[in-house]
C-alpha cells in the first residue's frame, strides 16, 4: 500500500495510467509489473508517501479471527480515498520515528492494526482473498514468483501450472483474472521494465539490454518497447534523462 501525503504520482500498469494525489491510497494486491513517476514535487514541497508492504501472515491471521469469507475478484491495483482509521494508524506509525525505543515495542501492533483497518474498510474486498489459504490468489502467486525469478528464460506454461497446482488452462484463466495479463504478457513487461532500467541507470545499449533480459531479436524488442513506453528505446531514454537532469 502507498498513502500519498504530499505531491502527485502517476503509476503505469501495462497501458493503463493511474494517478494519485494527497489523501489517496493505492493498494496493489497482485505482484504486477508497474512503472511509477512523480508528477508534482518541488524543493519546497517534496513528494511524500507512506509505503507499507502487506504482510501475508498478518492478513491470514486476521481473516481467520474476523471470519470473513473470500470475496469477488478485484483489480490488482486500486486507488481509493484513505479511510480515516487507516490515516490515523498511519500517522501514529510515522510518529514512532521520533522515538526509536517505542519502535521495537509498538511497531508490530500498529502494523497489525493497519492491516485490520484495511481489511475492515473500503479496501477490504481487495485484500481479503490474500488471507484465504489455498485461494486462487496464493496459488497464482507461486507462478508469479517463478516468472519473476526466471523472467529472462524461456517461459514454460506447464512448469508454471505445476508450481500453482493448476491445469494450464485454469492457470491462464486465473492468472489473467488476478493480474489483468497472461503469463507471457507478464513476462514481457518484466523484461521491458528491466531493460529500461539497465539503459537508464547503467548506460546499456538497446541491443545489450534486449539480450540481457532474454530477447533474441532486437527489432522485436524495439517494437514491443515502443508499444509499452510510447517511443523507441533510444528516444525514450533521451527523453527520460532530460526530465531527470538537474537544472543549471
Amino acid at each position: 500500500m502507498a498513502l500519498v501525503i504530499q505531491g502527485n504520482k502517476r503509476v503505469l500498469m501495462g497501458r493503463d495510467s493511474h494517478f494519485l494525489s494527497p489523501g489517496d491510497l493505492m493498494l496493489i494486491t497482485a505482484d504486477v509489473p508497474t512503472v511509477s513517476q512523480i508528477t508534482q514535487a518541488s524543493a519546497g514541497a517534496p513528494y511524500y508517501s507512506l509505503v507499507l508492504e502487506l504482510d501475508q501472515a498478518v492478513i491470514e491471521q486476521l481473516v481467520v479471527e474476523v471470519n470473513v469469507a473470500a470475496g469477488a475478484q478485484t483489480p490488482p491495483l486500486t486507488i481509493e480515498p484513505t479511510d480515516p482509521d487507516v490515516a490515523d494508524t498511519a500517522w501514529r506509525l510515522v510518529r514512532l520515528l521520533d522515538n526509536p525505543t517505542a519502535v521495537t515495542i509498538l511497531q508490530a501492533q500498529l502494523i497489525r492494526e493497519m492491516h485490520y483497518w484495511l481489511l475492515a474498510g473500503r479496501h477490504g474486498p481487495s485484500i481479503r482473498n490474500l488471507g484465504v489459504a489455498g485461494s486462487r490468489v496464493q496459488r497464482v502467486s507461486r507462478a508469479v514468483a517463478l516468472i519473476r525469478a526466471e523472467y529472462d528464460q524461456p517461459l514454460r506454461v506447464e512448469r508454471l501450472a505445476e508450481a500453482a497446482g493448476m491445469s494450464a488452462s485454469s492457470l491462464h484463466q486465473h492468472f489473467r483474472s488476478l493480474t489483468s495479463l497472461s503469463p507471457l504478457q507478464f513476462q514481457k513487461q518484466l523484461r521491458l521494465i528491466e531493460a529500461r532500467r539497465r539503459m537508464l541507470n547503467e548506460g546499456a545499449s538497446a541491443s545489450d539490454a534486449a539480450y540481457s533480459v532474454g530477447y533474441e531479436s532486437v527489432p522485436q524488442f524495439t517494437r514491443e518497447y515502443g508499444r509499452m513506453f510510447g517511443a523507441p528505446p533510444a528516444r525514450d531514454i533521451r527523453r527520460a534523462k532530460t526530465r531527470i537532469a538537474p537544472a543549471d
